[in-house]
């Protein structure tokens, strides 16, 4: 089986295993989303979901957040963790699209690499889940498991396994499929336990079975 026939199965497995697998971060605009995915850092992401509730009942647009002091940023993201460097990239990016895009979030994915604090990971996850691109999201979830399934040999570099997914995966199936590499990889193919392989849907054509 080449990786491409394997990464088109492991697509379809996965699609009904988590037929409801989306972004497990709450937001109902685009720059929440980019707040959130900032906050998630080392963090999870139920705890960033009641922290942003605070967060947007004191600056509930893009002005008032830009307009906010770091310091009051960091007061309320402190539980995250990381406060003072998340606060003061949230500040910065909700300055910029403000003052450089309107307060809109910009479709272009160079564009949002160069707002403050925001990587790949991130970019990848706006322009899948706000605009409905082509984007491969790889978090750790994502870097464990193709590893494992072999869909990558040996790469852990997040840019790395990007480029390598964006030659198997069809670029409409990937904001979708990684999303569902986050659900099996919390379920399933664990990081801090051994993979339940016994109630893997894709035990017989990973790369890693048993191991």
């Amino acid at each position: 089986m080449t990786k491409e026939e394997l990464a088109l199965e492991v697509i379809e497995r996965l699609k009904k295993e988590y037929p409801g697998a989306d972004c497990t971060l709450d937001y109902d605009q685009a720059w929440k989303l980019l707040v959130s995915v900032r906050l998630a850092a080392q963090c999870t992401d139920a705890r960033v979901n009641v922290v942003v509730e605070d967060l947007y009942a004191r600056f509930p647009d893009v002005n008032a957040l830009a307009d906010a002091s770091v310091e009051e940023i960091e007061e309320i993201v402190r539980p995250c963790g990381l406060g003072k460097s998340k606060a003061r990239d949230i500040s910065a990016c909700m300055k910029q699209v403000r003052d450089l895009y309107d307060g809109k979030v910009p479709d272009d994915f160079d564009q949002l690499l160069r707002l403050p604090g925001v990587g790949r990971k991130s970019a990848n996850l706006i322009m899948g889940d706000v605009f409905g691109k082509p984007a491969i999201v790889t978090d750790t979830h994502c870097i464990r498991l193709v590893n494992r399934i072999g869909l990558v040999d040996q790469i852990k570099e997040p840019k790395k396994v990007e480029m390598a997914l964006w030659k198997i995966i069809p670029p409409e199936e990937g904001s979708s499929f990684c999303h569902r590499l986050v659900y099996h990889g919390r379920e399933i193919c664990t990081a801090r336990t051994k993979p339940y392989c016994d109630k893997c849907c894709l035990a017989d054509i990973c790369g890693k079975y048993g191991i």
